[in-house]
């Protein structure tokens, strides 16, 4: 069954005052799950530019007693979409791709078919929201179809598949307004497959991951062996979670110090100094869009939780996992949060709680 990845954090990170950082990170955890289904959760926390604390506490599975370590790897959802973001714009910085060359232009097969008011949509618009694409096809059995049948095909074909439909259904608003969209990302991802002559997968490892040594970062589910994500009371099952093809929406897993090796080098790039990116391309990613607090792959916030921004924030899920990174460029911070379970078994209030605990202690109040 389909269930759709979370959106920008938003208003979930705007909430009121948290209380003061306890300096035992596994206690902290502890505290959140207490009285929750979540079985595992995972906080990192970032200070300066650098990894300044890591905790996790629970079990890989609620079926079983293996404890999780901080080598597992968690699946973070949408908060995915900023590295495929970073992908993209490595194809951009190299002029492979355009920014501003219109989706009719870049997928020329499908100019015919797609609706007029798509024709002209940019890359900036795609991966910013601002393209009027709804969050996901319409059709919510074509949906489903596309989605459940785990297909044999080259994950590609899938791709092009779900792209085909989606750039048929109506708009649910202008370019100008900000309306979420995962289908707007695996547009993206097509375009990007298309112009470098490779899978969306190849181009991840070979752009992003590679560069920034994530060499455990993958996609779809973790292995055996790894954390499982949960769901009504249970560990997920595949047809619980999305489809492989959904990658560029944001369907990666990876250990917490992978994820932070990314949001370090965007924390370095806000400065000047990151590693993967222009420093105007950087820029582009963590600028909020008019008509919207989006950014590409990024939630911009002038404050966050009553504490100084700007903040780069995102919320993950696919029902079966929760994970949420907030960043504050201007002081080199963050943090990291994961837990595997969803919304249904409290994996989204943990999570908040634990980022609640942490996000004072990385700036001051806010004006």
């Amino acid at each position: 069954m389909f269930r759709p990845l979370a959106a920008l954090a938003g208003a979930i990170l705007l909430a009121a005052g948290a209380p003061a950082l306890a300096q035992d990170l596994p206690s902290l955890l502890a505290t959140a799950m207490a009285g929750s289904k979540v079985p595992a959760m995972g906080v990192l926390v970032m200070r300066d530019g650098r990894t300044a604390g890591e905790a996790v506490r629970g079990v890989r599975r609620n079926d079983a007693s293996a404890a999780v370590t901080t080598d597992d790897v968690w699946h973070i959802g949408s908060d995915g979409k900023a590295m495929t973001v970073a992908m993209v714009a490595r194809l951009a910085d190299r002029g492979v791709l355009s920014w501003t060359a219109p989706l009719e232009v870049m997928l020329p097969d499908l100019a015919a078919s797609m609706r007029p008011e798509y024709r002209r949509v940019t890359l900036v618009q795609l991966l910013s929201h601002h393209a009027g694409l709804p969050e996901n096809i319409v059709d919510e059995k074509a949906l489903n179809a596309l989605l459940t049948a785990r297909s044999t095909a080259p994950l590609p074909r899938q791709r092009l598949a779900y792209v085909t439909r989606a750039v048929q259904d109506a708009p649910v608003g202008p370019t100008s307004a900000f309306s979420y969209s995962n289908s707007g990302l695996l547009i993206a991802g097509v375009i990007a497959e298309r112009a470098a002559g490779q899978p969306f997968e190849a181009l991840m490892r070979q752009e992003v991951f590679a560069p920034l040594g994530m060499s455990h970062a993958a996609f779809g589910l973790p292995p055996g062996g790894q954390p499982s994500g949960h769901v009504g009371g249970r560990p997920a099952l595949p047809a619980d979670e999305n489809p492989d093809f959904f990658a560029p929406a944001g369907n990666l897993y990876m250990p917490l110090d992978d994820w932070a090796r990314f949001c370090l080098d965007q924390l370095a790039g806000a400065r000047g100094q990151g590693r993967l990116l222009k420093p105007g391309t950087y820029a582009l990613m963590q600028t909020a869009q008019p008509g919207g607090s989006a950014g590409l792959g990024w939630g911009v916030q002038p404050t966050i939780a009553g504490r100084k921004g700007p903040a780069l924030v995102h919320a993950g899920s696919d029902g079966a996992w929760y994970a949420l990174v907030a960043l504050l460029p201007a002081t080199g911070s963050g943090v990291l949060v994961t837990a595997n379970a969803g919304e249904g078994m409290g994996g989204d209030a943990a999570g908040k709680q634990v980022f609640k605990s942490v996000i004072d202690t990385l700036s001051p109040p806010a004006p």
